[in-house]
């Protein structure tokens, strides 16, 4: 049995409620003042950084049906942690929805990161079920790879992953960024 001070369950409760109430405000009955405009120019930024740094990324966002751009996923964790951010799909370059992305973790951790992802949808079966789904998860179908990677993905390896995840940008106390257990969840600016 693992015992919690009081301390603690103050502090992972508090952070479990901020990230409920950030979730809360920013989904379904609107994204907050910011809106769709917002979230657009943060996914303009997103991929023109991650294009320009690593330019065969841009190769592989051809290559794919649709991309999840993700600018900005927060987690913070203290035993109990969780994460949040919000990006939009594009397809031919053109933002057709957008979608938060949510996590909850319970462990040995203890500190916050930031980073950015990005999703590459490369068969029609993996962006429909994504697009279909009410609370799509990463899972085992998605291939992660390094930026670095981006252009050297042949052409094999695209047609057996149906998505290749791409994190970057990482900043922060946490180490080892993944999109497991990441849930992505259309929302209505």
């Amino acid at each position: 049995m693992v015992k919690f001070s009081r301390r603690t369950f103050l502090g992972t409760t508090g952070a479990a409620l901020l990230l409920s109430a950030c979730d809360g405000a920013m989904t379904g009955n609107g994204v907050g003042s910011n809106g769709a405009a917002q979230i657009d120019a943060r996914v303009d930024a997103t991929r023109d950084y991650l294009f320009g740094r690593y330019p065969g990324t841009r190769d592989l966002a051809a290559k794919s049906l649709g991309v999840l751009f993700m600018p900005l996923v927060t987690e913070v964790g203290f035993g109990i942690g969780g994460g949040y951010g919000r990006g939009a799909l594009r397809i031919n370059g053109v933002t057709v929805d957008y979608y938060s992305a949510t996590r909850a973790t319970f462990g040995l951790q203890i500190g916050a990161q930031q980073y950015a992802h990005a999703l590459f949808f490369m068969t029609d079966g993996a962006l429909a079920s994504f697009r279909r789904g009410n609370g799509w998860a990463a899972g085992a179908d998605v291939r992660y790879a390094t930026p670095q990677e981006g252009g050297s993905i042949g052409k094999e390896t695209t047609e057996l992953d149906p998505v290749i995840g791409l994190v970057f940008g990482q900043q922060g106390l946490i180490a080892g960024a993944t999109l497991s257990g990441v849930k992505y969840s259309r929302i209505i600016p």
